[in-house]
């Protein structure tokens, strides 16, 4: 076995500005760290270009790692740190193509279920969601301009691997797209905590069998108007509690478990 890279190699300091936005844009590369996330970019080998592994990883994970086609490269415990945004580093990074689709396709052909972000800020919350997304059957999420980057460290680790499993679209002005959905058919609808329709009136007037789409905004400040103007609705989650209003991720979560049930 080669000899491991340190965290001055040429491959790790080229891994290491993945770590940025900028990095991951200019090189159409990002990190995904830990067994979870690496095991589902695995599952399409094509789009994974090496993975780094100490040796302890290489042990604990020699089912995982035995049997791929994809470069599997020692590194040494520094090293590896040097890629982690963990404060406890598992010690195993793969190097993954970025998976971004055009929005165009959305237009093209409409999942059932859409997931659409207006200037959604914590990278947690992007990961959250989209985790959430596919476990409730959506087939893409649209990060609209201005929202976190989803292969961000922390949006990957909080996606647990769902970052592989459904269409990304970064960076689209959702102003421009909604109405192009809407033609092709899709309902759109804002989450508004002020919303004029309760959750479970819509689901009862049948307007989530879809196609539809899902917008959630900003964590302070909702949806911004001129985008929750275009909506279809704006949708309450009718609350019987004191509670004043629900975080992003519950109510995002709340919304889409709603939609998958009546689909």
């Amino acid at each position: 076995m080669s000899e491991p890279l340190t965290e001055r190699s040429a491959r790790i300091v080229a891994a290491r500005r993945l770590t940025r936005r900028a990095g991951r844009d200019a090189a159409g590369l990002f990190l995904a760290e830990g067994r979870q996330a690496v095991a589902e970019a695995l599952a399409d080998p094509a789009g994974v270009r090496e993975v780094f592994a100490t040796e302890a990883a290489r042990v604990a994970h020699a089912d995982l790692l035995g049997g791929t086609s994809v470069p599997v490269r020692p590194v040494t415990e520094k090293a590896a740190a040097s890629l982690s945004e963990t404060v406890t580093p598992q010690g195993l990074v793969a190097v993954c193509a970025l998976r971004d689709v055009p929005a165009a396709r959305l237009t093209e052909a409409a999942p059932r279920l859409t997931v659409a972000l207006a200037e959604l800020a914590d990278p947690g919350n992007a990961g959250t969601v989209l985790r959430t997304a596919d476990a409730c059957g959506a087939g893409a999420v649209v990060f609209g301009a201005g929202s976190a980057d989803p292969y961000g460290g922390k949006a990957v680790r909080a996606s647990a691997g769902s970052l592989f499993h459904v269409d990304v679209v970064r960076g689209a002005p959702l102003a421009p797209l909604l109405p192009e959905l809407q033609a092709a058919g899709v309902t759109v609808l804002a989450a508004d905590g002020g919303g004029d329709a309760a959750l479970d009136e819509v689901a009862a007037a049948g307007r989530l069998a879809g196609p539809v789409l899902w917008l959630f905004g900003n964590e302070a400040r909702g949806v911004p108007p001129e985008l929750a103007g275009l909506a279809d609705a704006r949708v309450r989650i009718p609350m019987r509690g004191r509670a004043e209003s629900l975080n992003l991720a519950a109510a995002a979560a709340i919304c889409l478990y709603t939609t998958q049930l009546a689909q």
